[in-house]
């Protein structure tokens, strides 16, 4: 019999908020507190797939390194894409088996680095727009641009910060391991991040590139590949509204793939913001999914019985 899978998706600012330091310490008790909820989708009867985002985790990283850069060689952006998928994997695959255990629940945990194939043509790397890592005075910045090649612009008077391209993800590579591995009951967290970018060269080789994948596109395309039941977007908000953030907001509880298409079409979900996560809710229902949740991580239980949060459905 075909096990019920389901697939979470939940930004990197779940184990680091922005108002935190970033210590180790904060971050295994976010990662604890995530690990409940993952728990909690378990006792409903779901096997799991998690994909965590790692934006402040590999922006920390960046900073890092530039402040040691006269002392150790920097690491490109892909490598550490791949350090971040494994310290938060460590640090919530601890959790998420603990917390298995205080339920008495016998399941094994699996962190995957995972490389994404993305089209080397996407229009995405004509336009960078991803800003990543420390602010650079201007002086530093040119010096950067001229000897990196890089595209940095300035922020907001703050200083200069790199940009790079977010393009589409195509392929997940190790896939397989990924379906097996849920298909056989273990708790699996992939594409960690949106997974590591990966072009197939002109020799058909996997070759890494400097860029960031939505992880919204890349749990989408999991979900759609492992023929998930439930889709769970976890964000900031308990649920997804029209006009949000004026006096004429409007939650919404229930809406089809049709109506979220019409309503993004109309501008209502952002690029930068709830867009992402309306599009692949609307490819991963289109592509024979049968229900995708959008909600807060204080939301989901409720959300979990038609309680709470936006229910996206065929």
């Amino acid at each position: 019999m075909k096990r019920k899978i389901a697939v979470i998706a939940f930004g990197g600012n779940a184990i680091l908020p922005a108002q935190q330091r970033g210590l180790q310490a904060e971050q295994m008790n976010n990662a604890r507190q995530a690990a409940r909820l993952m728990t909690h989708v378990v006792k409903k009867g779901y096997e799991l797939i998690i994909v965590h985002g790692n934006g402040p985790q590999v922006g920390n990283l960046l900073i890092q390194m530039e402040e040691a850069i006269n002392k150790i060689p920097p690491f490109s952006l892909e490598v550490c894409n791949a350090m971040t998928e494994g310290s938060m994997g460590y640090m919530l695959e601890t959790a998420i088996i603990n917390e298995l255990r205080k339920n008495s629940l016998d399941k094994e945990v699996a962190t995957l680095i995972t490389q994404v194939v993305v089209d080397k043509e996407d229009p995405a790397f004509e336009n960078p727009s991803k800003p990543i890592g420390p602010f650079y005075s201007h002086y530093r910045a040119q010096m950067l641009m001229r000897e990196k090649k890089w595209t940095m612009i300035e922020d907001a008077g703050r200083g200069f910060r790199k940009v790079v391209a977010s393009p589409r993800p195509i392929d997940v590579v190790p896939k397989r391991v990924v379906l097996d591995l849920v298909n056989e009951g273990r708790i699996v967290l992939a594409a960690g991040g949106g997974g590591i970018p990966v072009v197939i060269n002109g020799r058909g080789l996997f070759e890494g590139v400097e860029a960031v994948i939505d992880k919204d596109f890349s749990s989408g395309l999991i979900a759609r590949e492992a023929e998930a039941e439930l889709f769970i977007i976890l964000t900031n908000v308990p649920c997804v509204s029209l006009n949000f953030g004026t006096p004429d907001e409007i939650p919404l509880d229930n809406m089809t793939a049709d109506e979220a298409q019409e309503y993004f079409d109309a501008g209502h979900f952002p690029p930068g913001s709830m867009g992402p996560k309306i599009l692949a809710a609307i490819e991963y229902i289109r592509a024979g999914g049968q229900e995708v949740i959008i909600t807060s991580a204080s939301h989901l239980k409720a959300a979990l019985i038609n309680r709470s949060g936006t229910k996206i459905v065929a």
